[in-house]
């Protein structure tokens, strides 16, 4: 299977280091590839304050709470979103007002202006599939109203636009290590701050020393993750890797990328833990293979990108600014029976965002978005698929295949 979404990013070298782990859980907790990853980072974005986290939700919870974000506080996020965002505004008990996006479907600072108030704290910019924001609109934005500006790199780590990375021209940024992201981990998260920050620096290490360890046993489920979807995926396209996942999830051995408790608002208290260092090696080989990836995805968003100007029944994002395609946007007039043909053609296609706040079920007066107010998010939400970008030229080849005789 070509997938967009399930373990997309795992190569064989990342299965022999998920094995290796398991067999040394002494060093599940401690050891010091947490510290390869923070030096990383440091190095990269040119940081002194790097953290790690459970996940990216966590990295941005941390981020709100280390400039004093909260009760009676709103941050601007923008729609078309996972139900990750909002809920960790709703972590440190402030209220997300959200934002419609514009054609690069990010966040649209007209519409900013119209929801921007005294109680107005923050503005969390969304690089959405990779598609870099209008980051010099933004700025001006942030600074005319006295905003903190975060960035969430979850889709766009490793991404320069100008020669400037994004992630770097906010007061903070976050980065997601999640199953389907640029690298993968399973979960994880990166909070980043400027260096200009020590205050807020030294509320973020504080934050980070207060979450508990992962326990053995989720640590455990997130090292078997890669080596389930290595036995699942050959057979998947004949519903036996279908079945296996669906058993491995009903058992519990494999944990799904939403708890049942953030579809209202709720923080997993499995979630509330600092990254232990037996994910932080399996992020490093991931680290080493950044831009080989990043040269893959743009090869194929360029295939991708001639071939939908040269249709009339397609559409996707403008990207004015640029950017890397962690998935390629495609706009079709029915995205399900798209979605349907292409798994008998053996392509898995991804969902995001199918719904205005994804994933679905998520209630939307928990999360306090009201129907109507963003309604160019909703319209594209009806009408979005995603295409995989980390492809060898072959399976570009059968993708575009795909398309041209069903789309």
């Amino acid at each position: 299977m070509i997938t967009a979404s399930l373990s997309p990013n795992t190569e064989s070298n990342d299965i022999f280091t998920a094995i290796r782990t398991l067999m040394m859980p002494w060093a599940w907790g401690n050891g010091t590839s947490g510290e390869r990853v923070v030096h990383w980072f440091q190095s990269r974005y040119v940081v002194d304050t790097v953290s790690l986290f459970s996940s990216g939700r966590m990295a941005l919870m941390g981020i709100l709470s280390s400039f004093d974000v909260g009760d009676g506080d709103e941050v601007l996020v923008q729609a078309f979103t996972c139900v990750a965002v909002p809920n960790s505004v709703l972590w440190v008990h402030a209220k997300p007002v959200y934002v419609d996006i514009d054609p690069s479907g990010n966040i649209d600072c007209t519409d900013a202006k119209k929801k921007v108030t005294s109680k107005t704290k923050a503005i969390i910019v969304q690089h959405t599939f990779g598609i870099a924001a209008n980051m010099e609109a933004i700025v001006s934005f942030a600074k005319k109203y006295h905003l903190i500006l975060i960035e969430d790199c979850a889709h766009s780590l490793g991404v320069s636009i100008k020669g400037k990375l994004l992630g770097t021209y906010g007061d903070a940024a976050f980065f997601s290590f999640g199953r389907d992201k640029v690298i993968s981990s399973v979960w994880g998260g990166v909070a980043i701050i400027k260096n200009n920050k020590p205050k807020e620096s030294h509320a973020l290490y504080a934050f980070e020393k207060s979450l508990s360890k992962s326990s053995l046993v989720w640590i455990a489920k997130q090292l078997l993750h890669p080596l389930v979807f290595a036995i699942s995926m050959p057979f998947y396209r004949i519903g036996i890797g279908k079945a296996l996942i669906a058993f491995f999830k009903a058992i519990g051995m494999i944990t799904l990328p939403i708890y049942p408790t953030e579809y209202t608002g709720g923080l997993p208290i499995e979630l509330s833990t600092q990254y232990p260092n037996a994910l932080a090696s399996l992020i490093c080989i991931q680290l080493s293979k950044l831009d080989r990836y990043k040269k893959m995805r743009d090869e194929t968003s360029h295939v991708y990108i001639t071939y939908v100007e040269n249709s009339k029944k397609v559409h996707t994002f403008d990207t004015p600014f640029g950017g890397t395609y962690l998935r390629f946007p495609l706009l079709v007039s029915d995205p399900a029976i798209v979605a349907r043909a292409a798994i008998k053609e053996g392509i898995l296609l991804g969902n995001w965002y199918t719904r205005v706040i994804d994933p679905r079920g998520v209630s939307f007066d928990s999360v306090y978005y009201i129907q109507g107010s963003c309604p160019h998010a909703e319209e594209i939400a009806k009408h979005i698929l995603n295409l995989p970008t980390r492809l060898t030229k072959s399976e570009r080849d059968r993708v575009c295949s795909f398309l041209s005789r069903y789309v």
